[in-house]
């Protein structure tokens, strides 16, 4: 295992100074949005002090704000494994998924398919459904509620030659579920169709390399791997230029620039280079011998990976021992390189939101809810009930405050506010 310098990984991220009614703040929520080193504020803030401008003007700050696009891209495509032209920004991951769905609404006819998943993001499964308005038939994926991992029978046998998309995550939002989505592209391209990646909850949690993966499109939220709200969608050159977007006349009509519609926002991009440099200098402490930047990105997702599987292997068995709990999604341990450290539960004598309340009384911040995986939690048939409790550890969270949470559902469950 690559060892991560936990000390100075926690000194990078301000928030995590923090306390709460006397207690030190434990951030679980990573799932949701996660904590910013202090040089992606201080490049949001050196930004808008220095260089704000709108773009293509003959001054030093118009300028400035064309260099940062430039290097902002060029950090996306090390981050991702392809070309600055692939990479187009945009608001966040739902309106990028809007605006391209639309893009290739006008491709299909009455009678194609496209195929989601009940594992989703609503983010990843509405905008495909508003197709069906034009006659396109929509096919859903069950899953195996037992574990929550998706059905790769159902999948296949749903592929048809009238298949033309399929839309899938690369790792469950709601419960760490990570997706074969090599195995999936795969069966995609067999039949004739594309593949459209949501890899938001993934990208803070392992590599991506979309040229080894041989996927269409894949999107992702610098805000949720340690930057701001910037979207990010990767798609294939050929995809980009031959796809029409919707846009303003007087836009580019130049690969990726014809799909950022409206000014972007720029102070966001300063962050999300600043994200970058950061996870790029944590992989040159872990290996000092690397040069580009491509490589040391590599080191640590793999590192950082390796360190958060230890999270779930300390974690989930323990919280598998607490009574009245029940746990949704992977718990054998020999299937955790099939999960990430996201995990769902649920705990007899408390609804979701008091559970998530009397935690966040102690310090312990988590979310509850169906976190827009609005599909998962139907099939699980809770959404009535409130949903889950989602607990999302990210690599600057420590044993220790994985001890602290389990400690504190113990006590919880000693006492319960239900009767």
């Amino acid at each position: 295992m690559k060892i991560l310098n936990l000390n100075w990984i926690r000194a990078q991220f301000p928030a995590l100074q923090q306390r709460f009614n006397g207690h030190p703040v434990v951030y679980l929520d990573g799932p949701g949005g996660t904590q910013v080193p202090k040089r992606v504020v201080d490049a949001i803030g050196n930004y808008l002090i220095t260089s704000n401008a709108n773009q293509h003007g003959t001054f030093a700050t118009s300028i400035r704000t064309d260099a940062l696009v430039d290097q902002a891209k060029l950090a996306m495509a090390d981050f991702l494994g392809c070309d600055a032209d692939n990479v187009v920004f945009g608001a966040n991951m739902t309106t990028l998924t809007f605006a391209i769905s639309r893009s290739i609404g006008r491709e299909l006819q009455p009678g194609d398919e496209i195929i989601v998943t009940q594992l989703d993001h609503d983010a990843n499964v509405a905008p495909w459904l508003e197709l069906a308005e034009r006659g396109i038939v929509i096919r859903t994926v069950k899953i195996h509620p037992e574990d929550c991992t998706l059905d790769l029978a159902d999948l296949e046998q749903q592929i048809t030659a009238k298949t033309k998309l399929v839309a899938i995550g690369y790792a469950s939002n709601a419960v760490g579920t990570i997706n074969k989505i090599a195995q999936v592209i795969r069966l995609a391209h067999a039949a004739g169709a594309w593949v459209f990646v949501d890899a938001v909850h993934y990208a803070p949690h392992g590599l991506i390399d979309v040229r080894s993966l041989d996927c269409d499109f894949l999107v992702c939220s610098a805000y949720k791997f340690f930057g701001p709200h910037v979207g990010i969608l990767y798609g294939k050159r050929e995809h980009l230029a031959r796809l029409h977007p919707y846009k303003v006349r007087p836009a580019p009509d130049q690969v990726p620039y014809r799909w950022e519609t409206g000014t972007l926002n720029f102070e966001g991009l300063a962050g999300l280079v600043a994200s970058i440099d950061y996870l790029t200098e944590l992989g040159r402490r872990i290996n000092p011998g690397i040069t580009r930047r491509r490589q040391a990105l590599m080191t640590t997702m793999v590192a950082i990976q390796e360190y958060e599987r230890s999270l779930s292997e300390f974690l989930i068995p323990h919280l598998l021992e607490i009574p009245g709990l029940t746990f949704y999604g992977i718990q054998n341990a020999t299937q955790f390189a099939w999960r990430t450290p996201t995990v769902s539960i649920r705990m007899a004598g408390y609804s979701p939101v008091e559970l998530a309340k009397a935690l966040a009384d102690r310090g312990i911040f988590t979310w509850q809810g169906h976190f827009y995986a609005l599909n998962l939690i139907q099939q699980l048939g809770l959404e009535e009930s409130g949903g889950v409790v989602r607990i999302g550890c990210t690599h600057y969270n420590t044993r220790e405050e994985i001890d602290r949470l389990l400690q504190t559902l113990h006590e919880l469950a000693m006492h319960p506010v239900m009767v």
